[in-house]
């Protein structure tokens, strides 16, 4: 955001997934340029939870619901009357799709039409940002970066949503809020596809750094599965600056902006999973090890990268987290949770810090 220009005071703001990680951490940030936000999500997955230790609750609205409940959600929508919808909510683990992959389809695409279904009738809203995924790319393995252009696709469940709840919000987009027409209906509709994000407060199941995490504090060895996979790692607080930037750009009502964009790291901090698991143990140090895990497990995409050469050009976005700088970060913030610490003032002086170098 430009120093002089502060778009977001007294905006208000609708955000589906607050109570997650990335819903927390955009909440939190948001709150400290004045904006008004209300949460709609269910409860926390996990406990703990950032949404909990960071006191989330303490800077918004917080609704609880789910985006397949159609009704309440319009209705809470309608209340507020934002003017900015992030919808983060969504079913976003992997290997959990293929344990549930009805409830993955349903709350990643139904749930997503349900949200854009809501913004049709709260005449209020000028901006969406849908923010999806690095995986809604079809994944023939090969040795080059994911282009907005580029086919969307999906080999599991999880996968397939991402690149459906895609295609579910250029439908909407063509249909309801025509790029062309945008300055009739008002309501610019754009997309977010992230890497892999890192960052404290993350407990979900089956990620790699809360999987180290919990390893290394029971000082046992992190079993950990598809160490030569490699991915497109960043701190969240990079994708996060990245749809506030397009938010921004979508309430000017510039329809340029209304479409599908990536927020990745540069080429060289797609590190495999094995060189981040052991840089994290190289910083936890006290004996942290992990291992592979030789057991089954289902298909992933070995080899996962993403260019962000259209955010940059275009938003002026960049990431400014390296990914040593990002591991340290993370691995900071859980040691002051560790400690006891003032978890909503770590949270903030981890934003303020970005901040100064954005």
């Amino acid at each position: 955001m430009e120093n002089l220009v502060n778009p977001w005071r007294g905006r208000r703001v609708f955000i589906t997934g607050h109570t997650g990680f990335k819903g927390s951490w955009l909440a939190i940030w948001l709150s400290t340029y004045g904006a008004k936000i209300r949460g709609y999500s269910l409860d926390p997955e996990t406990s703990p939870n950032l949404f909990a230790l960071a006191e989330i609750s303490s800077v918004l609205e917080d609704i609880r619901g789910d985006i397949r409940h159609y009704s309440k959600l319009e209705a809470s929508m309608k209340e507020f009357a934002p003017e900015v919808v992030f919808h983060l909510a969504a079913q976003p683990l992997l290997r959990r799709s293929y344990a549930q992959p009805l409830e993955t389809y349903s709350t990643n695409i139904i749930g997503t039409a349900d949200v854009l279904e809501a913004v049709r009738h709260v005449p209020s809203v000028r901006a969406v940002v849908c923010v999806s995924s690095d995986k809604c790319y079809e994944n023939a393995e090969g040795d080059f970066p994911f282009r907005e252009t580029d086919p969307l696709g999906g080999h599991d469940p999880y996968s397939s949503s991402k690149a459906c709840a895609e295609i579910v919000t250029s439908a909407y987009r063509r249909s309801f809020f025509p790029v062309n027409r945008l300055h009739e209906h008002r309501v610019a509709v754009a997309t977010a596809r992230a890497g892999n994000v890192i960052g404290g407060g993350d407990w979900s199941e089956d990620r790699l750094l809360p999987d180290l995490i919990r390893g290394f504090r029971a000082r046992q060895a992190v079993l950990i599965r598809r160490p030569e996979a490699t991915r497109p790692w960043q701190h969240v607080l990079d994708p996060l600056h990245g749809y506030i930037l397009l938010a921004e750009k979508l309430l000017a009502q510039q329809p340029q902006f209304a479409t599908a964009f990536n927020f990745g790291p540069p080429p060289e901090d797609a590190w495999s999973v094995e060189r981040v698991a052991t840089a994290l143990a190289d910083l936890w140090g006290k004996g942290a090890a992990w291992k592979s895990d030789g057991g089954p497990s289902p298909h992933e995409a070995r080899t996962l990268r993403l260019d962000a050469s259209k955010a940059n050009a275009e938003l002026g976005w960049k990431p400014h987290l390296r990914i040593e700088t990002a591991l340290d970060w993370t691995l900071n913030w859980y040691l002051s949770w560790d400690r006891g610490d003032d978890l909503k003032q770590k949270t903030l002086a981890q934003i303020a810090a970005y901040q100064q170098l954005a």
